[in-house]
Formats: structure tokens, C-alpha cells, sequence
């Protein structure tokens, strides 16, 4: 009800959804729901394991375990059944599933990463990347040929073995977090685009010298890349063995990267929400929002932001690791500038500073990528088989950035907040456009803004 005493056309609209949400949220309801959701999902892809439209619905059952209002035993009961039974089953059969699941993890934990530095401390860096590629780098050149180029004579010690896959985990973590203070030290006093540039500038940088340091020593391979990277230890084969599973090397060590990419998922979620309930997250929020007010309430600028850049950056060198690990070849291409910018886009389309938000932003990029639009191209080629007047020059995956390109426009005209927004940031956004209403229409009425008279 208006003040007026009438009802305005939006209002039974919100009643209504006041209503539905209340419903669903009372007694035993949502339990039910949220369970048989995942139950069916689930059921529909193991009868269907080859089918995009499966796939697609069975992973928003995870969308549906977030929302409900359930007890978090069986949020955590229904996300291990979803990931840890279901998936893993349906990987078996379909192998393009499970690497489209892997490939978003690892592309999760770096949009959570480039979260921390753009979404909590509000340092716009489009050059995230680069601590990608050292890590992967630092694995690739380690554990083949390419070290004895660096310390000839050492074969007895270099290629490494896949044991040392762990320790090059951690060594990753603390590499491209130093990577990332060096970064932070001289932009310290930059803001916006011109932090944007010197961000940018870097993560060229880094694939320059992967691209250019073959001579006079070969440490990166140059254009050609790495080939033939170490595997991570299969330490858990003889068990494998010993319970009467018989699967191909390459089928068990697909599952093996997957198992390792959502372990992290989950521990760099973990570290995130704990960094940004913390002093040091709200430091950045006041960072975020004005900087000569965080100085002038005695918030340590420089440490603060020097630790953004750290904390952001190691998740992506640790991820670097795995990724060279689970592909076994790299080269400088994969981590160029379209790379960085499709982790923003990530970041941005799922609510910059939302952990929910950049998982599911990470999500749906990553499939479109490696899902939907190749499918889509597919279906394409189809019909035009079938005579359907189709321009053979329309392939949906050429237009792969042209897509990125148009997801930051409209999220910036129509949702600048993101798909689900951090709360404090929506409120932000909304009280802002609240207020500029506001100040429009007593400018209008020519109402004073402090004393609320006409002038």
C-alpha cells in the first residue's frame, strides 16, 4: 500500500513474491524441494550422461543448495552427493563433462583470486595472468628437460618427479605472492586506469619472457612451449588396484585433477570467506571505498594493499601448478590478455566482491567456453547440413570475446552490481540510485536537500 492510500502496479507483484518466498521457506518445505531437485537432477543425467541439457540442469541443482534455507549438514550432504558421488560416476562414462568441471574449478579458484584484489580491496588489475603462468611455468620447467638448460650436469636430480608435485603446490602459492608484492610495490600510489595499464603492462610482461626466453638459454621453451610435463604422483593406485578397479591411466588421472581442483576450490573458498570477515577484509572494504578516509581511520594503506595483491596472486600460482599438471603443455598464448580479461569478466558478471557471485560468474563463462557455444556451433553445422540457409561463416566460437565484450556492456548498463551481488554492495548501488532519485525530484520540486523546504 502506498502512503497515498493506493496501491501502486509494483506492489502485489512483491507480495506475491514475498509470499512464494515465505512459503518455500516455512517448515520442512525447502528440505524437501532442494532434495528432490538434486535428487531428480541427479537421476536425469546418470540416464542421460552425453546430454548438455542434463548437465546444465544438474549443475544448478548446486545453485539450489546454496539458496534454500536448509540446515548446512544437508547443504553439505547434498553438495557431496552432487560432486562427490554423482559427478564422479557420470565422469566415468563421459569424459568432456568431467573436464568441463575441472577446467571450472581451477578457473573458480583464479576468479576468486582476482576477486580479492578487484572485489574487496578494489584494485583493478588486468594483469592477473601472469601469476597464473608463473606457476605453471614453475612446474613445467621443473619437472622436464627444460632445467638442466638452467643447472646443466644435474641429471641426476632434474627432470623432478611427480612427488615433488606437492612442495611445487606450496612453492607456487609463495612465488607468485612474492610475484605479487613486487607488483603491488610500485603502484602503490596508482588508482583506477592508470593501475589498470601498469597491471596490464605486467602481465605482458610475463608472457614476453616465457615467449622470449628460449636463447641463448632455453628456459621456457619460447612459442613452442613445454611439452611433456610431469603428472602428479598417483599415490593412491595400489588401493585403486587393491579394491578391484581396473580403469585407464588416462580415465583415473582425469579424476584425479578433478578431486584436486575442487579440494582447492574448497580451501580457497575457505581462506576468501575468512579474509574478508576479517579486520584485514574490512580494511580493504575501506580501501574500496575511499582511501583518504581508510588512512584518516588508521588503516595501514600500503600493508594492506601489498597483501591484497599477495593473497589474490597466490591462488593463481597454485592453480598455475595444477593446470600445467593436468594438461602437460603449455605455451605463452595461453596466458595472454584475453585470459585476464575473461577472469574480470568472470568476476564482474557474477557480483565483484560476492564469493557466491564470482563462482557462479566463473561457472557460466567457463561452460559457454567449453560447453555451450561449441554445442551450439555443432547444432549449427547441422542444420546447415540439413539446407537450412545458414552463412557458413557464423561460428558462435569465433566470437568467443565479441560475447565477453558484450556481458561486461549490458552487466554495466542494466546490473552493474553483478548476477548476485555482495550485500553491501548492492545496498551501496541501490542507496546511491535511491538517493539520486531522491535529490532529482526535490530539485524539481525545488526543495532544499539539507532543510527540505522550497526555496
Amino acid at each position: 500500500m502506498s502512503s497515498t492510500g493506493r496501491t501502486s502496479p509494483q506492489e502485489p507483484d512483491e507480495s506475491t513474491s514475498g509470499r512464494l518466498e515465505a512459503l518455500l521457506g516455512q517448515g520442512y518445505t525447502p528440505y524437501i524441494i532442494v532434495t528432490l531437485y538434486v535428487l531428480l537432477t541427479s537421476l536425469w543425467l546418470l540416464a542421460f550422461p552425453f546430454s548438455t541439457i542434463a548437465f546444465l540442469v544438474f549443475l544448478s541443482s548446486l545453485m539450489a543448495i546454496y539458496y534454500f534455507p536448509v540446515s548446512s549438514w544437508l547443504k553439505l550432504v547434498l553438495g557431496v552427493i552432487v560432486l562427490g558421488v554423482v559427478m564422479p560416476i557420470v565422469g566415468n562414462q563421459n569424459q568432456g563433462f568431467l573436464d568441463v568441471v575441472t577446467q571450472s574449478a581451477i578457473f573458480v579458484a583464479l576468479a576468486l583470486g582476482l576477486n580479492i584484489v578487484v572485489g574487496f580491496a578494489g584494485l583493478l588489475d588486468l594483469g592477473y595472468v601472469a601469476f597464473f603462468a608463473l606457476g605453471a611455468y614453475l612446474w613445467g620447467i621443473f619437472s622436464t628437460g627444460q632445467a638442466l638448460n638452467i643447472f646443466p650436469g644435474a641429471e641426476a636430480t632434474f627432470p623432478l618427479g611427480g612427488g615433488w608435485f606437492f612442495v611445487f603446490l606450496v612453492l607456487g602459492v609463495i612465488v607468485a605472492a612474492i610475484a605479487g608484492v613486487l607488483l603491488g610495490l610500485p603502484v602503490l600510489r596508482l588508482r583506477g586506469d592508470y593501475l589498470a595499464i601498469v597491471t596490464l603492462g605486467f602481465g605482458e610482461v610475463i608472457r614476453l619472457l616465457a615467449n622470449n626466453l628460449d636463447k641463448p638459454v632455453n628456459i621456457t621453451g619460447g612459442a613452442q612451449g613445454i611439452t611433456s610435463i610431469g603428472q602428479a604422483p598417483m599415490f593412491f593406485q595400489p588401493v585403486v588396484a587393491a579394491a578391484g578397479f581396473q580403469p585407464s591411466q588416462g580415465a583415473e588421472y582425469r579424476m584425479y585433477m578433478y578431486v584436486l581442483a575442487i579440494l582447492i576450490v574448497l580451501l580457497t573458498v575457505m581462506v576468501a570467506r575468512r579474509l574478508n570477515q576479517s579486520r584485514i577484509g574490512r580494511a580493504w572494504t575501506a580501501i574500496r571505498e575511499d582511501e583518504t578516509a581508510a588512512i584518516a581511520m588508521g588503516v595501514p594503506l600500503v600493508r594492506m594493499k601489498l597483501l591484497a595483491f599477495a593473497a589474490g596472486a597466490s591462488f593463481a600460482g597454485a592453480m598455475g601448478v595444477l593446470f600445467a599438471a593436468k594438461q602437460l603443455f603449455i605455451s605463452p598464448p595461453t596466458f595472454d590478455l584475453v585470459r585476464s580479461i575473461s577472469i574480470l569478466a568472470m568476476v564482474i558478471l557474477g557480483g565483484m566482491g560476492s564469493i557466491p557471485g564470482v563462482i557462479l560468474g566463473a561457472t557460466v563463462i567457463t561452460l559457454l567456453n567449453l560447453r555451450i557455444l561449441p554445442d551450439f556451433a555443432a547444432q549449427l553445422n547441422d542444420w546447415r547440413r540439413a539446407g537450412l540457409p545458414i552463412p557458413a561463416q557464423f561460428d558462435p566460437v569465433s566470437y568467443q570475446r565479441l560475447l565477453f565484450g558484450l556481458v561486461l556492456i549490458l552487466m554495466t548498463i542494466f546490473r552493474p552490481e553483478g548476477i548476485l551481488p555482495e550485500r553491501r554492495r548492492r545496498f551501496e548501488l541501490h542507496q546511491e540510485a535511491a538517493e539520486g532519485e531522491q535529490m532529482a525530484q526535490d530539485a524539481k520540486n525545488l526543495v532544499h536537500p539539507d532543510i527540505g523546504m522550497k526555496s
